[in-house]
């Protein structure tokens, strides 16, 4: 992803129910998975830091791994540990093991989502677990995600793919976001955005909020929509959450 979306548009993100909606997914998930705090977490892919926080909120002792070192000198603390790395390339050594990795948005960026997965595989402990997260529907492809340097969008069985061969047992996959599914397709027909338009500009022209009181029924619906996701109701959203086992 572009340093100028990382950097840029943080306060954006910080105040989006998108995001604040997909860093308490991730927690729940964690919790229905019987990790529970104070289990050691890493935030793989910890960008602008949002789950990272979540994650701090709740009780986890949370570590951040990013390979923009803007992003990690901003999130920056004393009682912080942020891993600088590259998940194309092999961990440093003496990287340690948690309880539990997620990596929310991250494979989708890489053309090799399986070698990405095994590394990040290395990261979990023995019985520990590995949260995925990736945009579903190939058919939903547009403008935003090559702006983000997506590679692709996910299939249930393309994300099983993923996990091939990767010493992880992959227990559930769930569909979250199924609400939103229509409100893509129309997205997807936008016009193209402005020639010359960075890439901050045109992520943020996907990313406009309604005014108040639209704002408010989008985390209302991204709240509901948590809950029947976790329940591993829906058959369709934007988004696929895989949860793995280290086999160890």
């Amino acid at each position: 992803m572009a340093e100028d979306i990382l950097t840029d548009l943080a306060p954006l993100i910080a105040r989006h129910p998108w995001f604040q909606a997909r860093a308490k997914m991730a927690v729940a998930v964690l919790k229905q998975m019987h990790l529970l705090a104070p289990a050691r977490v890493l935030d793989a892919g910890c960008g602008w830091g949002l789950t990272l926080a979540a994650l701090e909120k709740n009780g986890y002792h949370a570590a951040g791994l990013d390979i923009s070192r803007r992003s990690l000198e901003r999130l920056d603390r004393p009682d912080r540990q942020l891993i600088e790395a590259d998940l194309t390339q092999p961990l440093p050594t003496g990287t340690p093991v948690y309880d539990a990795v997620l990596a929310l948005d991250v494979i989708e960026h890489l053309d090799d989502d399986r070698t990405a997965v095994t590394r990040l595989a290395q990261l979990v402990r023995p019985g520990g677990a590995l949260v995925v997260s990736v945009p579903a529907l190939p058919e939903l492809f547009s403008e935003f995600d090559a702006v983000q340097g997506h590679r692709r969008r996910y299939t249930p069985d393309t994300l099983r793919q993923a996990f091939a061969s990767s010493g992880l047992r992959l227990e559930r996959t769930l569909w979250w976001g199924s609400w939103m599914v229509p409100v893509l397709r129309r997205q997807r027909r936008k016009p193209a955005s402005p020639s010359g338009a960075s890439p901050a500009q045109i992520y943020r022209r996907y990313l406009n909020l309604p005014p108040w009181p639209g704002t408010w029924a989008l985390r209302l619906a991204f709240a509901v929509d948590a809950i029947r996701a976790l329940r591993f109701d829906p058959r369709t959203g934007t988004s696929l959450f895989a949860l793995a086992r280290c086999l160890g």
